[in-house]
């Protein structure tokens, strides 16, 4: 599972801020030729950076920020325009037959058992749904979205409708996987997080940043599938500590409880054994 940084960027500034920053970008290089020394250096490079920012009208720091002054040409059916969010791919092998997975996850409701931050998920229609989910700090977010692309047993491509609290789009894959051990499940998606890529950063810190959301889904989804339970770790700050914790508790109560039983049978004589 990996963010994917695009290799091409997009105009994301706005035709008047262009139009300054090359304004500006020219002065600045003037001043700094016509200088010597640091400042005169300084004030030319800052005015190329303005150049650049107006000429491409591409900003590293709006990008960084999730601000967008450009006017999308991309049409209103579009959920993210391209570049403006963050994508995450992950994938994981269920030994489970393909049909009885997809039918799982195209059974729309049956999400909020594995994912984790989604509270429930209400069929609309046939393609239509309603999410709501848990937000980082525990705020509530919801959106509608809508099956976009469907191919039984192999695809489901979804968007988020217009106005959505966070703006995704993305798919999911099933395809058998090698060997006859069940079926691969590979997710991508593209979502637009509060704060553009900083807020993704800041919240990956804390835990919640939908990579790591995802990686543990999907292990959820294979145990629910395959064991029939769907492991949690609700009500446990420390995660994976906490459990190691009364993993080791509980092997440390059946210890006591196995001592006090032969402590209570004749050496020759075990509990479970009856003439």
């Amino acid at each position: 599972m990996e963010i994917i940084q695009h290799k091409y960027r997009i105009p994301n500034v706005g035709k008047v801020e262009r139009a300054a920053s090359v304004g500006a970008g020219t002065l600045l290089v003037y001043h700094g030729l016509r200088r010597k020394g640091w400042a005169g250096t300084a004030a030319a490079l800052f005015g190329i950076a303005f150049l650049r920012r107006g000429l491409t009208g591409y900003c590293y720091t709006y990008q960084a920020l999730g601000i967008r002054t450009a006017q999308s040409n991309q049409g209103r059916n579009i959920s993210i325009p391209y570049e403006l969010g963050v994508r995450v791919d992950a994938a994981i092998t269920i030994n489970r037959p393909r049909e009885e997975v997809y039918r799982f996850w195209r059974d729309l409701p049956n999400i909020a058992e594995f994912m984790e931050h989604v509270e429930s998920v209400a069929a609309i229609d046939g393609n239509r749904s309603h999410w709501i989910a848990r937000g980082p700090g525990g705020k509530s977010v919801e959106w509608d979205a809508e099956i976009i692309n469907e191919k039984e047993n192999e695809l489901l491509a979804w968007r988020s409708l217009e106005d959505s609290q966070v703006p995704n789009a993305g798919s999911v894959t099933f395809t058998d996987a090698a060997g006859g051990r069940g079926t691969e499940v590979r997710v991508e998606l593209q979502y637009d997080p509060p704060g553009g890529t900083v807020g993704a950063f800041v919240a990956k810190l804390f835990g919640e940043e939908p990579s790591q959301q995802i990686r543990g889904d999907l292990k959820r989804l294979k145990s629910r599938l395959e064991a029939g339970v769907v492991p949690s770790t609700k009500g446990q700050p420390m995660g994976g500590k906490n459990a190691a914790i009364a993993h080791i508790e509980t092997h440390r109560k059946a210890d006591v409880v196995a001592k006090a039983s032969e402590e209570s049978f004749p050496a020759s004589d075990s509990p479970a054994y009856t003439h």
